[in-house]
């Protein structure tokens, strides 16, 4: 689940909450039927869909980051470029027809509450890539500008093929 190049250091001006973030205009354009693939248990459509769609605001570092691997799942590149935080977000994003992705394990979160400004979020995506299975580690690092959170950062703490 590549969000970006593993960047470990902090961007320019990434930290601070007190300025605008401009948020690309892109079209919602990911239908879904069934469970949410963040593994809920909810209705897609009720769940990460609703922030999908732009109904509703993930209130926690932890649920963007439930609704941004969903948004991989399901090929919503729209959302993954609204949610990048602009110091690192890239200019556009493909998706590898190759990749599927099959479940996601929260490991770990700290902060990234509703009255936090910063959070990390440690996951393992599991994954099924031209028929071999594999497994993507990473630690996020979002950010919480004008209530609104956003993905910053990550690096990979390991990818296990096979």
């Amino acid at each position: 689940m590549t969000h970006a190049a593993a960047a470990e250091s902090e961007p320019a001006g990434a930290s601070g909450t007190d300025r605008s973030v401009s948020i690309p205009e892109v079209a919602y354009s990911a239908p879904y039927e069934g469970n949410c693939p963040c593994l809920s248990g909810e209705a897609y459509v009720d769940c990460c869909g609703r922030f999908h769609r732009g109904d509703a605001e993930a209130p926690t570092a932890e649920q963007l980051m439930r609704s941004r691997y969903s948004a991989f799942v399901v090929r919503d590149a729209g959302y993954l470029l609204r949610t990048w935080h602009p110091d690192t977000r890239p200019a556009e994003l493909e998706f590898d027809s190759g990749m599927q992705w099959r479940r996601l394990d929260i490991l770990s979160t700290s902060r990234g509450g509703p009255l936090d400004s910063e959070g990390t979020v440690e996951f393992a995506a599991h994954y099924r890539h031209e028929g071999e299975r594999g497994l993507h580690r990473e630690t996020s690092r979002f950010v919480r500008v004008d209530r609104r959170w956003y993905y910053l950062s990550g690096y990979e703490s390991g990818v296990v093929a096979g």
